[in-house]
């Protein structure tokens, strides 16, 4: 019924085409963000994502991509399975390479077999399961140890257990805005001991003499986001830390992405000391990379959840 192609450059692929798939409501399932991963080397020839983006055609016609990738490690996937490669390992057997569809580098729960819209739920499911059998197959074709289908929805999930995947189950924390008016609509929400613990921390950043900036769109710099990389790499060396983006993936935010981004600074006697960068979806704000030059207490919070709850509850998100 459907037929597969694979892409090693998402150049390869018509970005009118891919977006019809992804849609508008995940900017990290745009083609422009896959491509500036590429164009970066943050993926591709020599690193451990080797794009294997699928195409799947029924009538001549893309319903469907899938972002895959053959990993040669298990870095930037934000799914510790260290332990799996060390059972592997132990038996006898390598755990790389695997394949896996994610968004390099980026735990956002969204869809990983991208649907064209307007389908029925029907046709939907078929090409859901139609492309797990796909990934089977590749598995046992190239001698990969396994597939991994990552932050996918619970649809996918649910269609993908009845052939040979597993369900695994993680935890986030999304804050949900309940048609808060103000943050101190949101605030009156909580328990007395929460609230006063808020006020409390968010007071201490202002006594701390911090102003904050927010910007969007046009109003951010080449050097507002070259800030920001800066203070991402500052805490990706920290104990833990990793940077797998570099300073042109950053370069090319704001040279294609910029409308997608909020970036939140603290300033302290006119310099910059710390920064939050958040991605705008349709209906969601994504918070992803923080760092700091200076630190003062409460600053991570009040950057990356408390301007953040304010900015979404604002513009209605």
């Amino acid at each position: 019924m459907f037929n597969f192609k694979i892409y090693n450059k998402i150049s390869s692929i018509d970005a009118n085409q891919w977006n019809k798939c992804a849609g508008n409501s995940n900017p990290f399932l745009s083609y422009i963000f896959f491509k500036n991963l590429e164009d970066s080397n943050s993926i591709g020839e020599n690193t451990s994502w080797v794009p294997n983006y699928i195409s799947i055609i029924l009538k001549n016609d893309i319903v469907a991509f899938v972002p895959l990738f053959i990993k040669l490690d298990s870095q930037g996937e934000y799914v510790f399975d260290h332990s799996w490669a060390n059972a592997f390992y132990n038996a006898g057997g390598n755990y790389y390479p695997k394949i896996q569809s994610s968004v390099p580098f980026t735990p956002v729960s969204g869809n990983r077999i991208l649907i064209k819209e307007g389908l029925d739920k029907k046709l939907t499911k078929k090409i859901i399961i139609s492309a797990g059998n796909y990934i089977e197959k590749l598995v046992d074709k190239n001698n990969f140890s396994s597939a991994h289908i990552t932050f996918c929805t619970f649809e996918e999930q649910s269609s993908l257990s009845q052939l040979n995947f597993l369900p695994r189950i993680g935890e986030q924390y999304h804050w949900q805005n309940n048609n808060y008016k103000t943050f101190n609509h949101f605030l009156d929400s909580l328990s007395s001991r929460k609230r006063k613990a808020i006020n409390k921390e968010r007071n201490f950043i202002k006594n701390s003499k911090v102003n904050i900036l927010s910007k969007t769109g046009e109003q951010i710099s080449d050097l507002d986001l070259e800030n920001m990389y800066n203070f991402y790499i500052d805490t990706s060396n920290k104990k833990w830390g990793r940077a797998y983006l570099n300073k042109e993936f950053f370069k090319l935010l704001n040279d294609n992405f910029r409308n997608k981004i909020l970036l939140i600074f603290a300033e302290q006697s006119s310099n910059i000391i710390a920064g939050a960068m958040h991605i705008i979806g349709k209906d969601t704000l994504y918070g992803r990379y923080w760092g700091c030059i200076n630190e003062i207490k409460y600053l991570h919070f009040e950057l990356c959840y408390y301007q953040a709850i304010e900015w979404a509850i604002k513009h209605k998100m």
